[in-house]
């Protein structure tokens, strides 16, 4: 997968406070360093059901869990064929984990710094001390330099490379199993992972100590948001709104305007195929902040343009237009005729939301002036900037969802869809039935649902990005 910069990487790591910082110097004035993860690097906080997921990965693979509680640990999501996660501890990628649909299983993708939180009870090999150097310089594991292997070993498997002494020199995939490599007199046991070494110093933090290590990059980032708020409301003379989707970053951009210009009304528009999870947080939040929410409910148009088109795809995004981006403008006409609204877009989401404009208007919704005032931030600035404002966020993020949208939306992957079919069954059900009656008056494959084939049409895209 190629490498996607949407913006320079901020994340640095504070090993006196053991905790993300987004800047060169952390709060207590020690000196940070950067955290070499992947690009677009729009890592954010491993909730509770994150880490209970990576322990059972890698408790299950090597028999033994890998995030220690106290600990602080962030997710980087990677370009990946469904979704693969970077996991970030001490200030290092530790590992991965990535998601298979065709075995609707995870693995576990360990980096050698895994070592420093986990002893493996099982799939590991171990060498020979002749062979450390040539295994620290990159080469892979022969015949004639493997001590051991744990009998779980099969082909395939990833695995760590250990020394006599138990310490982690490497990484790699077995190709061959435990027993086969029993055997072997000469040839490739083990292929080793070239992974760049990387620093990785172990320590507990909280949350609270994490933000307050952020607290002058935020106090930064605030203070230049708020400036753009004002501007924009100062230079254009229409209703200043929050398009507000129950998202953290329409929150966050909520927080900034009402520090900017005070209560202003939301907008929502709820396509009847919300999590209800959602539907309560936009009202927690209107009712906590003293807020009018205008809302717009257009479900009916859903499953009519369903039965004569099929599923939205994430090439075919429809449904965005026909039952978000048409009602808001309908409801915005007969409000006010025109408006101004703050969005939470962020340039580290898509490339198309880096390319665009921080102030733009909509073809679909020519009554909206679309502004973004959080367009610079990582999804780290946002989630630091909403704990620290101890605002009320949807609870779905702390079930492993990293975005929220409509729960059957084109553009998860497939790995999300499994956390949805266990956490929202009825929901699911409900559009595996609809999915079922298409794929029969269509006559399409027997593996169109199970492949998420309905997500993709191979049309022009049509990320529609001014309604967040």
């Amino acid at each position: 997968m190629p490498r996607l910069y949407l913006g320079k990487i901020l994340l640095s790591w504070c090993d006196s406070c053991h905790a993300p910082v987004l800047a060169g110097v952390c709060a207590c004035g020690a000196p940070t360093r950067p955290v070499a993860v992947t690009p677009p690097g729009d890592a954010r906080p491993a909730f509770p059901d994150d880490i209970e997921r990576i322990n059972r990965i890698f408790s299950e693979h090597f028999g033994a869990p890998l995030v220690p509680e106290g600990h602080i640990a962030l997710l980087n999501k990677v370009p990946a064929d469904d979704r693969m996660d970077e996991i970030v501890l001490g200030g290092a990628v530790v590992g991965a984990i990535r998601y298979f649909p065709e075995r609707q299983c995870w693995e576990p993708l360990p980096r050698p710094a895994a070592a420093a939180y986990l002893r493996p009870t099982k799939r590991y090999v171990v060498i020979d001390d002749g062979a450390i150097p040539s295994i620290r310089g990159g080469a892979s594991v022969l015949a004639p330099g493997l001590v051991s292997i744990d009998p779980a070993v099969a082909e395939g498997d990833e695995v760590f490379i250990l020394t006599r002494a138990g310490e982690c020199i490497g990484v790699g995939r077995a190709k061959v199993d435990a027993a086969t490599a029993a055997t072997m007199e000469r040839g490739l046991v083990v292929r080793t992972r070239k992974n760049c070494s990387s620093v990785c110093v172990p320590g507990e933090a909280t949350w609270e100590e994490t933000v307050a290590a952020n607290e002058p990059v935020l106090l930064e980032y605030e203070a230049a948001s708020i400036r753009f708020v004002r501007e924009v409301a100062e230079q254009n003379h229409e209703k200043p709104t929050v398009s507000y989707s129950g998202g953290k970053d329409s929150l966050a951009t909520l927080l900034v305007v009402l520090k900017a210009l005070g209560p202003v009304p939301l907008l929502f528009a709820d396509t009847g195929l919300e999590f209800p999870e959602t539907c309560e947080n936009v009202d927690a939040v209107a009712g906590l902040y003293g807020l009018d929410v205008l809302r717009v409910c257009d479900e009916e148009t859903f499953w009519k343009e369903f039965e004569k088109n099929g599923p939205p795809a994430v090439d075919n995004r429809w449904c965005c237009r026909v039952c978000k981006l048409h009602p808001i403008g309908r409801l915005i006409g007969e409000q006010w005729g025109e408006c101004l609204s703050f969005i939470g877009q962020r340039k580290y989401e898509s490339l198309k939301r880096m390319q665009s404009r921080r102030v733009w208007r909509n073809a679909h919704v020519p009554q909206q002036l679309s502004a973004a005032p959080i367009q610079q931030w990582t999804a780290m600035h946002v989630w630091l900037y909403i704990f620290r404002e101890k605002a009320p966020y949807n609870p779905l993020y702390e079930r492993g969802l990293d975005r929220i949208g409509c729960f059957m939306c084109p553009s998860s992957d497939l790995a999300t869809f499994e956390i949805i079919k266990d956490s929202c069954p009825e929901l699911w059900e409900m559009w595996l039935a609809k999915l079922a009656g298409w794929q029969e008056k269509q006559g399409l494959s027997c593996d169109w649902i199970e492949r998420g084939l309905w997500r993709k049409r191979g049309d022009t895209d049509e990320e529609e990005d001014s309604y967040n």
